[in-house]
């Protein structure tokens, strides 16, 4: 079943929407990356507990209620860099939220290395409200050492005259997730699409890719799921640098998009899991935004495309329904921004084997 055209595109840089949130002084709405009530002036602060936006009541020294009464907390450390909105019980041993305490290597603090880290960390807290809503295990390296969550923002090695002689690598290896911190800026990040013929890259895209790694090492673990995953996706024991030097000699197979989301997947079994997987999030978040501005799509004409956006993505039951609400979503999104001048936000086909891939990977989150 197709999504949208496969026209070339790029996807939409990490927003600030999943759910609308309100700021309880004064009504206002407000969005999950703010940091103060642009009406009021309330302090803001992302409680994990209920998943919630909050304008909170301060306590002194240091800590803020979500309400009189109601328990105290402490900002992430990564607040006094101003890179963090995300809150801490006071009780808690930690000095980091839920994302920032998997950090590792973090950008410089110069100017240009906080501009980069606020990107980066706006992407960073938008993947982890998934990965918290799906309620997925995200060990440190403190509690799994061995293959523990790390995330290095990574420099570029840079020469004496200022070119760039090595760029660092976006990847995962052993639950240690890289991501160049250059592709936060945007110049950069679009000149590696195009070189690399790319109809999407971003910093969001990035994450959800990479984390997809990681969590086959999480979830696919038992016979059947491994089972499973090698009829769907192909044996992950291949020669994973042989195929990744045949894709760009050879590129992808004149096929590939009847059997894949796009023509990486088809590079390696476990670029198409980890592709996939970040597929999966992609349309479960954008479901979820679309739900909560109340948008619902009914194309006169096309009654075969109708679908109103009423359940809750992360709580579907299989990928066939999460792919019902995305087709006229995703099809209405490509035509608003061909009317901007603009090119697709999903340049993908959903196909049926790529449907049943998605179908695993919703077993999997709905299982963990």
């Amino acid at each position: 079943m197709p999504a949208s055209p496969p026209d070339a595109g790029v996807s939409p840089e990490a927003g600030d929407v999943m759910k609308l949130f309100t700021c309880s002084t004064c009504g206002q709405t407000i969005h999950f990356d703010n940091r103060v009530c642009v009406r009021c002036g309330a302090t803001l602060g992302f409680c994990v507990d209920d998943m919630a936006l909050h304008a909170l009541v301060p306590e002194g020294e240091g800590l803020w209620a979500l309400a009189p009464g109601e328990g105290a907390y402490r900002f992430c450390a990564n607040a006094a860099q101003d890179v963090c909105n995300w809150l801490v019980p006071a009780t808690s041993p930690h000095a980091y939220c839920e994302a920032c305490r998997h950090n590792r290597i973090v950008p410089t603090t110069d100017p240009q290395g906080l501009e980069r880290w606020r990107r980066i960390g706006a992407a960073q807290r938008h993947l982890f409200y998934s990965i918290l809503r799906w309620k997925l295990p995200h060990p440190t390296r403190e509690e799994d050492p061995a293959g523990g969550l790390v995330f290095d923002f990574l420099a570029d090695t840079v020469g004496a005259d200022g070119t760039i002689v090595a760029a660092a690598m976006t990847g995962h290896e052993a639950g240690v997730v890289s991501l160049r911190a250059a592709e936060a800026d945007d110049a950069v990040r679009e000149s590696v699409r195009v070189s690399m013929g790319e109809p999407y890259r971003s910093l969001l895209g990035h994450f959800r890719h990479e984390i997809g790694h990681f969590y086959w090492g999480q979830l696919v673990r038992d016979e059947a799921s491994l089972t499973e995953a090698r009829r769907l996706f192909g044996d992950e024991r291949e020669d994973y640098a042989a195929a990744l030097r045949r894709n760009y000699e050879q590129g992808p197979p004149p096929d590939w998009q009847d059997r894949f989301i796009s023509a990486y997947a088809s590079a390696h079994p476990a670029e198409d899991f980890a592709e996939c997987w970040a597929h999966f999030f992609h349309i479960a978040d954008t479901l979820e935004t679309a739900r909560a501005f109340g948008l619902n799509t009914d194309p006169k004409g096309h009654e075969e495309l109708e679908a109103e956006v009423t359940f809750d993505p992360y709580r579907a039951p299989d990928a066939g329904r999460l792919v019902e609400a995305w087709v006229p979503l995703s099809v209405a999104m490509n035509a608003i921004q061909r009317s901007m001048g603009q090119p697709d936000s999903y340049p993908f086909v959903l196909s049926p084997p790529v449907v049943e891939k998605l179908d695993f990977i919703n077993g999997l989150v709905r299982r963990a």
